[in-house]
């Protein structure tokens, strides 16, 4: 079983920063989704199992970063430049495949999430 623990949500101007963490319990391939209100979940980027290949969408590409310390078993998101569009719950998944996949059905964990809002 792993478990998530998301943090570092919150309220930002245009063009602000955050950082959103996320405390994983095991060696897994890892992502972060985000939802906002009547819409679907989105991928938003992700981290191999192994290895440390990273994936993007292409709307956060060259705004957000994805990592990951191995150590302390956490995912980090670096997210800059952050546009209103951004607001939304954002959520950390894991799974045990190698690859990490970018449809949100194929994760077998998920934390509880974490609001970040972006004001104009």
């Amino acid at each position: 079983q792993v478990q998530l623990v998301e943090s570092g949500g919150g309220l930002v101007q245009v063009g602000g920063s955050l950082r959103l963490s996320c405390a994983a319990s095991g060696r897994v391939a890892m992502s972060w989704f985000r939802q906002a209100p009547g819409k679907e979940r989105e991928f938003v980027a992700a981290v191999n199992r192994i290895g440390g290949n990273t994936y993007y969408a292409d709307s956060v590409k060259d705004r957000f970063t994805i990592s990951r310390d191995y150590a302390k078993n956490t995912l980090y998101l670096q997210m800059n430049n952050l546009k209103p569009e951004d607001t939304a719950m954002y959520y950390c998944a894991a799974t045990g495949r190698l690859v990490a996949p970018k449809i949100h059905s194929e994760y077998d964990y998920w934390g509880q999430g974490t609001q970040v809002t972006v004001s104009s």
